[in-house]
């Protein structure tokens, strides 16, 4: 551990001085920190030496989640989102479904070690999108804004939802193989669900109204104002957890909650500059760990069983749901190869196999159902990171000669 902290702070540093040089190149940020995480690792240099179940290793990617799903959820308008909700509708309530299912036939048929309620939890681990691996492709101005706006607004929510579902199979996961009773399971479950919602709700409308009142007031300094959407996200974690809570769902639903409210008192998008660079910070230190504490020691058990779940879990569970989901909106073949592709694995997957290693051996076959998830992040980063600008730039091409027309990506009859 000594070193690793300046080892760290060296990455951010270089990075950092570099940061327009790789700017639209394939090089992407997540990239630069797993491998620098990797050259670091135990398995490498030693550097960056700390164990998978440290608590620091733990707090570092439950404050990241936190911080991204406060963030995210916060930045949802749905009134805004009227007129181009059709594609996140179908994305986030056919493909998700779809997508979990298919991860969890594959993981049968490919990972046959694994029980079924294993392989269930494999799917839902792996079912949330990170819109940051493939950063050009909700960013760049010349793609389609329904199919931008599509792929951020499903990443932006797919976190959240997935954190109640990998809750209630993880808890069943565990039940089945004797780790905690049938009882115990449910109570625990609603508990969290419960508190954390609770938690989110309270601490949400809270600052949202203690920061509309002291703007009426004119009592806030601009800086502070920046303060108070992290003090938020901060607040609904660290009230849901005590009383049993996900803080997860708490940060998530005190985004929504915090967002609602903020936008009814006409208050937009300021102040949330600070929660979103902070949580870039957090994502990028966090990187740096799963390629030193995560992805090293998997690479060391990898086999071609866990390369092909892999394949398919970046390809066909993702692409072919995806193209299900479309079904009836008159799709074109490469925006539903686009869509499908870029399902990028990342933070949330990293913060779920991190709170499985948090209380080790409650699944008899937790090696390999985590070894599986930390290579299917690995080859993410690398595959999504590296393609991102290209295919963004050639579907860009695409498009302006073949642009959406009124009727594309949206149901019959929708505006």
């Amino acid at each position: 551990m000594t070193w690793a902290l300046p080892a760290i702070a060296g990455v951010l540093l270089v990075f950092a001085a570099l940061s327009r040089r790789v700017e639209g190149t394939p090089i992407t940020a997540p990239i630069v920190f797993t491998a620098a995480g990797l050259l670091f690792g135990g398995e490498a240099a030693g550097l960056i030496d700390v164990d998978a179940t440290a608590e620091t290793v733990k707090l570092l990617a439950e404050v990241t989640l936190a911080l991204v799903l406060f963030s995210d959820a916060a930045r949802v308008d749905l009134s805004a989102l009227r007129t181009e909700i059709s594609l996140p509708a179908r994305l986030l309530g056919i493909g998700l479904p779809l997508t979990i299912a298919a991860g969890f036939g594959a993981a049968v048929v490919v990972l046959g070690d694994l029980a079924w309620p294993e392989a269930l939890l494999l799917a839902v681990i792996l079912a949330p999108t990170d819109a940051a691996l493939g950063q050009a492709v909700v960013t760049l101005r010349t793609l389609p804004l329904r199919v931008r706006q599509g792929l951020n607004v499903e990443s932006g929510l797919n976190d959240g939802i997935c954190v109640p579902l990998f809750l209630v199979v993880l808890a069943i996961a565990q039940a089945e193989a004797g780790a905690i009773g049938g009882g115990a399971a449910v109570r625990l479950v609603t508990e969290q669900i419960g508190f954390g919602i609770a938690a989110g709700v309270g601490a949400g409308a809270i600052a949202a109204a203690m920061l509309a009142l002291a703007r009426r007031r004119d009592t806030i300094d601009p800086l502070w104002a920046q303060i108070v959407p992290v003090a938020a996200a901060v607040l609904a974690y660290t009230v849901a957890v005590p009383l049993g809570g996900s803080g997860f769902i708490a940060a998530f639903v005190g985004g929504l909650t915090f967002g609602a409210i903020r936008r009814r008192g006409g208050g937009g998008e300021e102040g949330a500059r600070l929660l979103d660079e902070a949580g870039d910070l957090f994502s990028a230190v966090t990187f740096v760990v799963f390629g030193a504490v995560l992805l090293g020691p998997a690479l060391g058990h990898l086999s071609l069983a866990v390369l092909g779940y892999a394949a398919l879990s970046l390809t066909v569970v993702r692409m072919v749901p995806v193209a299900l989901s479309l079904v009836g909106t008159h799709p074109r073949a490469p925006t539903v190869a686009f869509l499908g592709w870029f399902g990028p694995r990342g933070l949330a997957t990293i913060v779920f196999v991190i709170l499985i290693l948090e209380e080790p051996g409650q699944l008899p076959h937790e090696d390999l159902l985590l070894t599986a998830a930390v290579i299917t992040i690995g080859a993410s980063v690398l595959a999504h990171g590296l393609s991102a600008a290209p295919l963004a730039d050639r579907y860009a091409v695409w498009s302006r000669r073949h642009p959406l027309g009124e009727d594309d990506l949206v149901r019959p009859g929708e505006p």
